[in-house]
């Protein structure tokens, strides 16, 4: 092969790479000129109000809620109330069979009876000894001494003494056998179950016939709620979001029973003990609930809303807003590192994601010439779709992009 043959083969190949290489180059990187059917989407900002809230999602609750139960054992006689049942404090709920209960009060007042009549006769006892050391002294002193003997004086001392000593173990006796009488008296009044506060009959647990056994706890009878028309609803706020949320902030709620239908709500209370379910920690929160038409039961679930911060005339671009980087700045990005994109390089660096925090500074685009124009601002506060622009040169009716689109051929 002569030559000018090798000369036109190898101008061929590299003629055929550098096509390969333009053609690459053009369909990687097309044209970021406007004129390449690409459509910018833009929306126009005003000044408007920006709510910011915090969701979280709980239960209904009662403000007071009492377990009724039994201190005693015994079979369950009648029960006097049922579910939904309004009830006032000392009312009447359950009474046990007091058979027993009876005849130990009678056997126990007998023992008080006894009891006394031994302090009595005790006293007959002191009486005696005393009157018996009486006379002796008085015979003692007319004979000077002479008679009774010594030794039968300080017996009738002795015996003396120990009467008081009687009487005085009898007296206690005594008071035992009235404090015994006292806790058969009180064990029988505990076999009447009242109700402890003015509310409504939650659950009822038990029935006529039914033994109810508390040798290790006081088994739950009834369960009380205390004045529905106010109630609490405990939430579990998530760790991200407990910063911003404090006593005294409004809030709403909806729950599944009523479709539509806001309640209003306030913090009370901010709970610093944490939660971990899945993996996810919370702390519990709760808020005041006005209840006034009773259309909300405990245990409902409720979605809530709390209004953690509010800003009122602000001006508001949309989240989309600051997303967005033209595509001609990616291209140019892209074109300027071609060439090194082909060397080898060391690995690359993670990259650091930039939250949108309130004071950071952003970029906005707007169309000036139907090209794209950067302006920096600085944000504050954002509910997730709005954000609020804190300064820089945007104006309420200017229209910033949002997006791209490809125009229709």
């Amino acid at each position: 092969m002569n030559l000018s043959a090798i000369t036109s083969r190898i101008t061929l190949r590299w003629s055929i790479a550098a096509l390969a290489a333009l053609a690459l180059v053009w369909y990687f990187y097309p044209s970021s000129a406007n004129g390449n059917g690409v459509r910018y989407l833009t929306e126009e900002i005003s000044k408007g109000d920006l709510a910011v809230t915090v969701s979280a999602t709980g239960n209904l609750l009662p403000t007071n809620q009492v377990d009724v139960g039994s201190e005693l054992s015994g079979i369950v006689e009648s029960v006097l109330v049922d579910e939904n049942d309004s009830v006032t404090r000392g009312q009447v709920l359950v009474r046990l069979d007091l058979s027993k209960l009876n005849d130990q009060v009678t056997k126990s007042k007998a023992a008080v009876d006894a009891a006394e009549a031994q302090v009595a006769q005790m006293q007959a006892t002191v009486k005696e000894a005393k009157a018996n050391l009486a006379r002796l002294s008085w015979v003692s002193e007319l004979s000077h001494g002479k008679v009774p003997s010594k030794a039968e004086l300080d017996g009738a001392v002795a015996t003396f003494a120990r009467a008081e000593a009687n009487e005085a173990s009898a007296r206690a006796s005594a008071a035992q056998a009235v404090a015994a009488l006292r806790s058969d008296q009180t064990n029988l009044s505990k076999a009447t179950i009242r109700s402890p506060i003015n509310g409504i009959v939650l659950t009822r647990k038990i029935e006529p016939g039914q033994t109810v056994a508390a040798s290790l706890q006081a088994p739950v009878l009834f369960t009380l709620a205390e004045d529905l028309s106010n109630m609490e609803l405990q939430v579990n706020v998530d760790e991200a979001d407990v910063s911003q949320v404090k006593p005294g902030q409004p809030a709403h709620f909806t729950v599944d029973a009523w479709p539509g239908r806001k309640y209003p709500a306030q913090i009370l209370r901010v709970g610093y003990g944490a939660q971990t379910t899945d993996g996810v920690v919370t702390y519990k929160t709760m808020l005041k609930v006005s209840n006034s038409d009773l259309s909300l039961r405990p245990g409902m679930t409720a979605t809530a809303e709390i209004s953690t911060a509010k800003r009122d005339g602000v001006l508001l671009v949309p989240n989309a807003a600051l997303r967005f980087t033209p595509a001609q700045t990616v291209q140019a990005e892209k074109k300027s590192s071609f060439v090194s994109g082909l060397m080898p390089r060391p690995p690359s660096q993670p990259k650091r994601v930039k939250e949108n925090a309130a004071g950071a500074s952003k970029q906005i685009w707007i169309l000036r010439d139907n090209k794209p124009v950067a302006i920096e601002v600085k944000t504050g506060l954002t509910n997730g779709r709005y954000t609020e622009i804190v300064s820089g040169e945007l104006q309420p009716g200017m229209a910033v992009i949002t997006g791209t689109q490809k125009a229709a051929k």
